[in-house]
């Protein structure tokens, strides 16, 4: 069997806590709500509020928050005209990467180029050139040159038009 654990001789039992009347319990919620109720802020704060600035230095005159904005309104239906023009900034131009061509696609668009076209009927009709048009049209040619390697396309004039001549007449006569 067990036995009830003794205490040792030298320390007493815990006195137990002293129960509070209803009369003390009664006072201590009075006391709570009274300083419950005096929490918040004083009479008349919202029409003259205080403000720190205030308190720290009384000398310069802050401003009245119960005034609103100092900024003329324009009345009227010319509004939108009557307000200032702020200045638009520019947008930072960036430089504008060309989208990559296909040799076919830069190809087209060299053949089917004005400037080109212009030149080489000046050429054909005898006319001189000046140095930089005549630059440009190097380049031009060149790059035409360079693109109908790459695709592959030939400039044997000659055998295609006697092939083409050939087949015109064949395709006249009627015959295979």
């Amino acid at each position: 069997m067990k036995q009830p654990a003794r205490t040792p001789q030298g320390q007493k039992p815990a006195a137990k806590n002293k129960r509070k009347t209803r009369d003390e319990l009664n006072q201590e919620a009075r006391d709570r709500k009274r300083d419950k109720k005096r929490s918040g802020n004083a009479t008349g704060s919202r029409a003259n509020p205080v403000t720190e600035s205030q308190k720290a230095s009384s000398d310069t005159k802050s401003k009245d928050p119960r005034i609103g904005s100092k900024k003329p309104v324009a009345l009227g239906g010319d509004a939108a005209a009557a307000k200032p023009a702020k200045p638009v900034k520019a947008p930072k131009v960036q430089p504008e990467k060309k989208p990559r061509l296909t040799p076919q696609e830069e190809l087209a668009m060299l053949e089917n180029d004005e400037r080109l076209d212009a030149l080489l009927d000046r050429l054909e009709s005898g006319e001189s050139l000046s140095a930089e048009d005549q630059a440009w049209l190097d380049q031009a040619l060149d790059r035409i040159d360079v693109l109908m390697e790459q695709l592959g396309i030939a400039l044997d004039d000659d055998v295609e038009d006697d092939a083409a001549e050939e087949d015109m007449y064949r395709l006249l006569k009627g015959g295979n």
